[in-house]
């Protein structure tokens, strides 16, 4: 009767045993699927995102030249108007991103900082010049170079780069939402994220 009992008892533990083996080995296959595809969802993230706008504006440029120990002074003005691209972009391809599998989390550890690129085309109206100060290679790169400033300085305070950093958004809850729906975490600056809304401190 004793042996009876043992054999039960050592085919229920075997049982359990090959049971317990095979719900381990479900959840580490299930495991490695899950983290297999948050990462190619993250590689399909990882692209260029772009805000474009135009921008006109009107540039009055103006020099003079000491002649004769300062007796006679040197003219020369034009008026310059500006028909400007601007490009805001993000190269998500640059983003750092890990993958804790046992923890369940994705890690964004280094976001790109945008990239404005400026198209200006520029026309010169009103061009006055003396003899002997004209207008240079060096005077149309010094007008080239004051505009791009001028409209950096403009772009960086207009909606374009909020628009752009919108988009920015847009993607990383792409992220936020896939790892949630999966019960994963997402996790940036060493700080969870648990809504769409906290993305918004991501802000660059």
């Amino acid at each position: 009767m004793r042996k009876i009992l043992l054999g039960a008892v050592l085919a229920l533990v075997i049982v359990f045993g090959i049971r317990y083996c095979e719900h381990q080995k479900d959840e580490r296959e299930q495991l490695e699927a899950s983290t297999a595809l948050i990462q190619t969802q993250l590689q399909n993230v990882g692209k260029l995102v772009v805000t474009e706008g135009n921008y006109a504006q009107v540039f009055s440029y103006n020099d003079s030249k000491d002649l004769l120990y300062g007796l006679v002074k040197a003219y020369k003005k034009a008026l310059v108007i500006i028909d400007a691209k601007a490009k805001v972009s993000y190269d998500l391809s640059k983003m750092v991103v890990t993958t804790n599998a046992e923890k369940k989390k994705v890690i964004i550890l280094f976001i790109p900082e945008p990239e404005l690129d400026i198209n200006p085309n520029i026309k010169y109206y009103d061009v006055s010049q003396d003899y002997l100060n004209q207008f240079t290679e060096r005077d149309f790169n010094i007008v080239k170079e004051r505009i791009e400033d001028n409209l950096r300085r403009k772009i960086s305070k207009s909606e374009l780069m909020t628009n752009a950093e919108n988009r920015l958004i847009s993607e990383l809850q792409k992220i936020y939402i896939l790892t949630n729906s999966m019960g994963w975490t997402l996790e940036y600056d060493a700080t969870p994220i648990n809504s769409s809304e906290e993305l918004q401190r991501i802000k660059l």
